[in-house]
């Protein structure tokens, strides 16, 4: 009988595949990076080729590692959310890259749906607010590049997706055109009530519905890969965004549990349960997970620069040569020299959500060095976070202990900044790729080989931080935040103006 689940985990940055034994135990594992394209400045793009062969690759040395195809049971696929692929029907062809989830081209069209009073119809139906982040204004960019596009989506020539349902239609030989309720939650085109496609919605940001997949729960069978990329059929049995998959990986199956996961940027999810949660302090009601078995909702905030600071720090000023130098760096300074970088090299996200903020540093003097800045960017990541706790305890949803996950969380001294900045213990697992591991969660119950997520036991945890900083300590270093990032925004707002 086939052992293993073979999980795919389509990053931003990376592709990999990992292969999961009974235990749901990592034992074989393949990864590729991926180029990024930034063809004009806001503007970042991936080639859909170039991660559907990646994609091959990655599993195919992993079936290879583990006997091959006949021991794989089933296949999870969990994905950078948000990024929009358009194809054709017939050929399988892209008609453009893939626009990133970091992409910023459409502010302007954003901006004008919020200033013509839009966005509070669109969070009351998609849980979503107004931002170019979202995948529905860069489908309506893609389209009106070219008036035979939009005609061509309109007939119904023409496909679209998020990378989970580009991945699967290519796994199926275009036989799979579906997505899962955690992706389609982040199109601005799903009523998140309903949980289905929203006609409002499509006919606001002039999405054709023709272009759109089918959706379905998260263990459902999305279809079987076709027997010539790996030698036999294998079903695609789970499905989640990457956020989600983490928030299943790490086992945050009850109302008010909440994990944080650090990677290029940073995101922040909590279990809300079955009841569509509503954000009055800007942050995102979005699908936790949906199973034949069970639905949580959840809120969420979302950081655009976490690890992206440090590769930045690394390959754009060339402050450090590898990101694991900052964590000596760091703690090398008695503090922080009143240096704040705010990184906003892609807007800022929650809660503050401006697409036209740019990045600053601020409070440098004579005596500031290169090591302030490197500081300043790990710090960053613990302001933004503290930032979106707060908002959670203003929507009436604390955090008493934040699970976590991601590259960041090898750097020890950042992860006690954390915890002091944020005030809560901060748990990391033992095994960190967790967004895998839900993706492999949710397959292995698709395809029978567990009954119930919660048949499953607690990750195990490798490291805690504890909260050790003096509350007077604490404010003053928020107040320097708060203020570098409300000159931030006063320089955006001029800007606009």
């Amino acid at each position: 009988m086939s052992q293993f689940i073979l999980a795919i985990d389509q990053g931003t940055t990376s592709t990999r595949a990992i292969a999961f034994d009974r235990d749901l135990t990592a034992r074989a594992a393949s990864q590729v990076e991926l180029t990024q394209h930034f063809p004009q400045p806001g503007w970042v793009e991936h080639d859909p080729e170039e991660i559907w062969s990646a994609t091959l690759k990655v599993c195919r040395d992993v079936i290879e590692k583990v006997g091959g195809a006949v021991n794989i049971a089933a296949i999870g696929v969990t994905n950078q959310r948000e990024t929009t692929v358009v194809w054709d029907r017939n050929s399988g062809a892209p008609v453009h890259r893939a626009i990133v989830w970091q992409d910023r081209r459409t502010a302007a069209v954003t901006d004008a749906l919020r200033a013509a009073g839009h966005e509070e119809k669109v969070q009351q139906t998609t849980g979503l607010l107004l931002d170019p982040y979202f995948s529905a204004t860069k489908i309506a960019w893609i389209l009106d590049r070219d008036s035979g596009l939009r005609r061509r989506a309109e007939s119904g020539e023409l496909a679209f997706g998020t990378i989970e349902t580009f991945l699967v239609w290519r796994l199926t030989g275009g036989r799979s055109h579906v997505s899962d309720v955690t992706n389609a939650a982040r199109t601005l085109v799903f009523d998140i009530a309903k949980r289905d496609w929203s006609d409002e919605m499509c006919a606001l940001f002039k999405v054709p519905r023709a272009l759109l997949p089918r959706i379905a729960k998260c263990d459902a069978h999305f279809g079987d890969s076709d027997p010539a990329h790996f030698g036999r059929i294998i079903p695609v049995t789970g499905m989640a965004g990457d956020q989600q998959a983490a928030l299943v990986g790490h086992g945050c199956l009850k109302s008010g549990m909440a994990k944080a996961t650090y990677g290029t940027g940073a995101f922040l999810v909590m279990n809300m349960g079955e009841r569509v949660p509503h954000s009055v302090n800007r942050l995102l009601a979005t699908v936790g997970y949906e199973t034949r078995q069970a639905l949580a909702y959840a809120l969420e905030g979302s950081i655009f620069s976490a690890g992206a600071t440090m590769q930045w720090l690394r390959d754009g000023l060339k402050l450090i040569e590898t990101s694991p130098e900052s964590e000596a760096i760091a703690s090398s300074l008695q503090d922080n020299g009143g240096v704040y970088l705010v990184p906003a090299f892609a807007g800022l996200g929650a809660p503050q959500w401006s697409a036209d903020a740019r990045g600053a540093i601020v409070g440098l003097t004579r005596d500031s060095t290169s090591a302030h800045v490197v500081r300043a960017g790990l710090e960053a990541v613990a302001y933004q976070t503290r930032d979106l706790l707060d908002a959670l305890k203003a929507d009436g949803a604390s955090v008493q202990s934040l699970l976590i996950d991601g590259g960041m969380t090898g750097n020890a001294w950042a992860m006690q900044f954390l915890a002091d900045v944020c005030d809560v213990e901060v748990a990391c697992p033992e095994f960190q790729e967790v967004t895998a591991l839900g993706a492999a969660k949710l397959a292995a119950l698709g395809v029978g080989r567990i009954k119930s997520l919660d048949d499953l036991p607690p990750a195990k945890t490798r490291a805690r931080w504890a909260p050790k900083m003096q509350p007077s300590a604490r404010e003053k270093l928020r107040a320097g935040w708060s203020s570098a990032v409300a000159g931030v925004l006063a320089t955006a707002d001029a800007a606009r103006n």
